[in-house]
């Protein structure tokens, strides 16, 4: 038994070391033994978690603290774990208001959409929230490759839309208001298109909600 662990330690996760995530399955195939049992695949998981060399990113499914420090910084990463964590979802609200500058106070968890049921992922990664929006509104995204990992983010105008669809309405968007100013977005710089986007977002809906607050960001911000 020991024997075998330290063969799987410095074999087996060396061979995972270039993945962005890995299973129990995985680990199994790789020891070359069909009938390695599951005990010792978890006992090796275990002593590689408390070791520091493998993170837990959910039940059964895991990262190496190497493939993690290395890749930590890059500007994909935390977007690529959020669709490992739940494949049907994309990147949206908060996170991608913030790194379009629209949101800048403070440091937003990666938060993503799904059809699924609203919940909240914590890891030694981060916090990964998912907020539910019904099908007809699962949308306005593209989807790029990651290491393998194929994950979706929001356009900047669908994020705003999810954002402001998703937030409890405030105040009752009197003539006078300025929504934009109420809740801090910085949205004078919205291109053309961007704000067109929005808009048919709005249209398409026929969320009535919605249509007040495309009005009021076209009287308060959007002057074009």
């Amino acid at each position: 038994m020991k024997g075998l662990l330290s063969y799987m330690k410095t074999t087996i996760l060396t061979s995972l070391e270039p993945l962005p995530y890995f299973t129990i399955e995985a680990v199994r195939q790789l020891s070359g033994n069909e009938e390695t049992a599951p005990g010792t695949i978890r006992t090796a998981l275990y002593r590689w978690m408390r070791s520091g060399h493998v993170i837990q990113l959910k039940k059964g499914v895991y990262t190496t603290r190497h493939f993690y420090e290395l890749h930590r910084s890059d500007a994909d990463f935390s977007m690529a774990v959020s669709a490992i964590l739940i494949p049907q979802s994309y990147v949206s609200l908060e996170f991608i208001l913030q790194r379009n500058a629209v949101l800048t106070e403070v440091t937003y968890p990666i938060s993503a959409i799904t059809v699924k049921n609203t919940r909240v992922i914590e890891n030694t990664l981060g916090t990964f929230t998912y907020r539910h929006i019904k099908n007809e509104l699962y949308r306005g995204y593209t989807i790029t490759e990651y290491y393998g990992v194929l994950f979706a983010q929001a356009s900047v105008a669908k994020a705003l839309f999810d954002y402001l669809y998703l937030r409890p309405q405030t105040g009752n968007l009197k003539s006078s208001s300025n929504l934009a100013e109420e809740l801090r977005l910085n949205l004078e710089e919205f291109s053309i298109a961007d704000q067109d986007e929005f808009a048919a977002y709005v249209e398409s809906s026929k969320i009535m909600k919605m249509g007040r607050i495309l009005k009021n960001l076209r009287r308060a911000v959007w002057r074009h």
